[in-house]
């Protein structure tokens, strides 16, 4: 079985051609397939989702704008660990528990991360689906 590792790339419409290039010089993709996402609230914002083949030395940072995501198959959240250490602790008076129960239902067909205000939750919907 190949190790992979979920990826995601954060681009725009103009500018999709460009990182799917960039994308597929710099790593091995595993099943041959870019999910690209829209972002509901800002349609000209996309992001391109991928699983990668995980080898010693891998460089996470080769593509600009890309990070490394987690998925939850059953309501189609992609999250980050911080971003799901924030969901914890919002929910569960400010203290993180690891076995605290995330309510996966709430998070449907999101990606969730953070930035400098916090949790970020971006509704998505598929775009294109880009077969290698």
């Amino acid at each position: 079985m190949i190790d992979s590792q979920l990826l995601c790339t954060f681009t725009t419409k103009s500018n999709l051609e460009n990182t799917v290039n960039t994308i597929k010089q710099s790593y091995t993709i595993v099943f041959d397939k870019i999910y690209v996402l829209q972002n509901e609230d800002r349609n000209k914002e996309l992001i391109c989702t991928y699983n990668v083949e995980v080898y010693n030395g891998l460089d996470y940072n080769a593509v600009p704008n890309t990070i490394s995501l987690h998925r939850k198959k059953h309501t189609n959240t992609l999250y980050t660990i911080n971003a799901l250490n924030e969901i914890i602790k919002n929910a569960n008076n400010g203290i993180l528990d690891n076995k605290f129960p995330i309510p996966w239902e709430n998070f449907q067909n999101t990606i969730l991360v953070t930035n400098n205000n916090g949790l970020n939750k971006i509704n998505t919907r598929i775009f294109e689906i880009i077969e290698l």
